[in-house]
């Protein structure tokens, strides 16, 4: 297996992880997966910073950690490599009827405590209905 498609299957795993509602519902989980330089434009076009995500993902739509409420469905999820350390994953959702086209960005980061891949950036735009 290729470092690239290595790379791209880390941060697919990573995405998805951020799905789990085990994950959504806890802080420390899901801060070693959001970079602290992250920003998301949502589907309502709010933006969020890294804090603003960590203290809202609870309440958030993808079901909690009992299980209950809407989940994530993903489809499409495909990756690219754009620079050594940077992979961009497209794809689309659907969570509670709604669909969403899908882009992240993802980072690892080395040389500090936490290294690992890390979402750095990302952006939901809602598809609207037939």
């Amino acid at each position: 297996m290729s470092q690239e498609t290595t790379d791209v299957s880390a941060a697919i795993a990573a995405e998805l992880q951020l799905m789990d509602p085990t994950v959504r519902a806890s802080r420390p989980l899901a801060a070693r997966l959001l970079d602290p330089e992250f920003i998301e434009v949502g589907a309502s076009g709010r933006r969020w910073t890294y804090e603003e995500m960590l203290a809202a993902l609870p309440g958030l739509d993808g079901g909690d950690a009992d299980g209950n409420g809407p989940r994530f469905e993903p489809s499409g999820m495909t990756g690219v490599v754009l620079a050594p350390g940077i992979v961009h994953l497209t794809y689309e959702s659907v969570i509670g009827g709604r669909r969403a086209r899908r882009s992240s960005l993802w980072r690892r980061r080395s040389g500090e405590a936490g290294a690992g891949w890390r979402m750095y950036y990302h952006q939901a735009t809602p598809v609207p209905g037939p």
